[in-house]
């Protein structure tokens, strides 16, 4: 399937799927026309944070490694959230993203997806395998859910991506606690680790989002 085809098949896709439980039932349509792929240039923003994170065998591992090598679509969910609009709409629009990816020769190969939460007290690894499912796929595009140990471990990466989380006072004890609300973001990652786009939830779309990884497909290609 070439990614023209796919772009079709998406379209299809986003308005026929079945959702989830934690999922909206469809995607809103795109209020705009993307340009067309390789016709604009995605700015380096900046290089995406390293640190320790943990797989759903529960082994540590370095988020470069998932950074790097492939173009990663990066987003930070926590598995309680039911807002419509926040992590469940990221997940539907991973899940079309994957699917779409999958299909088309020219980009499974090099496309990977990476689910990180900031919950890091519930989404223990066990957790976080209950909510990718049968998502956790091991075929050509792989798709990554991925926590940490500790707040510790996490807050350095949801700095270094400028992902909000916000905090309010705990009236029982007048201590800090984190307020699991967050201004819904996602990234696209290059080959080197950087980020080349941030996604609000006013464009985080299957269109847009395969778009741009087709920009930076062609992208490589010219700097062969």
């Amino acid at each position: 399937m070439t990614l023209a085809a796919a772009l079709v098949f998406v379209a299809g896709l986003v308005a026929a799927a079945p959702a989830a439980a934690h999922e909206p039932a469809t995607l809103p349509a795109l209020d705009f026309e993307p340009p067309a792929a390789g016709t604009y240039t995605l700015q380096r923003i900046m290089a995406a944070p390293d640190g320790e994170v943990l797989g759903l065998n529960g082994r540590p591992q370095r988020l470069a490694s998932y950074t790097h090598e492939r173009i990663t679509l990066l987003g930070f969910i926590y598995t309680t959230c039911i807002d419509p609009d926040g992590c469940p709409r990221a997940y539907r629009v991973f899940d079309a993203v994957y699917d779409t990816v999958a299909a088309a020769p020219a980009l499974r190969e090099r496309v990977r997806l990476v689910t990180l939460s900031f919950d890091p007290a519930r989404d223990t690894p066990s957790t976080m395998q209950r909510y990718a499912g049968s998502r956790a796929r091991a075929g050509a595009v792989p798709w990554l859910f991925l926590t940490t140990r500790s707040a510790r471990e996490l807050m350095p990466l949801v700095e270094g991506f400028g992902q909000d989380i916000r905090y309010t006072t705990d009236q029982a004890t007048g201590g800090r606690r984190r307020e699991l609300a967050h201004v819904l973001k996602v990234f696209l990652i290059d080959r080197s680790g950087f980020v080349r786009e941030i996604y609000s939830s006013d464009f985080l779309h299957p269109r847009a989002v395969l778009n741009d990884i087709e920009t930076l497909v062609l992208e490589e290609r010219a700097a062969r």
